[in-house]
């Protein structure tokens, strides 16, 4: 059973700093291709960051390019993603992801999803 938990969400005045991570269990971690998206309230699911099997291939949304850093640590089943200079709209839920397939910001390129954890940042 493959499963993806987030953490590391939580609520941080803006310009602060929030570090999430994902671990994964029940599959071959270092194989899959991983992402981070957010889901802000009223809006749909967007991508932020995406990142190869061996990290050399990396992307990240114009929105918070410069301000945030994706990252994998295979030997540990587990995405990072470092949050700097926080803004208020960067408030959302915060879902990490795996494909199989391809790296992508599209949804339906993603085979797993965790549960999510949320970001608050207050102005």
């Amino acid at each position: 059973q493959v499963q993806l938990v987030e953490s590391g969400g939580g609520l941080v005045q803006a310009g602060g700093s929030l570090r999430l991570s994902c671990v994964a269990s029940g599959l071959s971690f270092s194989a899959y291709r991983m992402g981070w998206f957010r889901q802000a309230p009223g809006k749909g699911r967007e991508c932020v960051a995406t990142i190869s099997r061996s990290s050399a291939r990396l992307y990240y949304s114009d929105s918070v390019k410069g301000r945030f850093t994706i990252s994998r640590a295979n030997a540990e089943n587990t995405l990072y993603l470092q949050m700097n200079s926080l803004k208020p709209e960067d408030t959302a839920v915060y879902y990490c992801a795996a494909s199989r397939v391809m790296s992508s910001t599209f949804e339906s390129d993603y085979d797993y999803w965790g549960r999510g954890t949320q970001v608050t940042v207050s102005s």
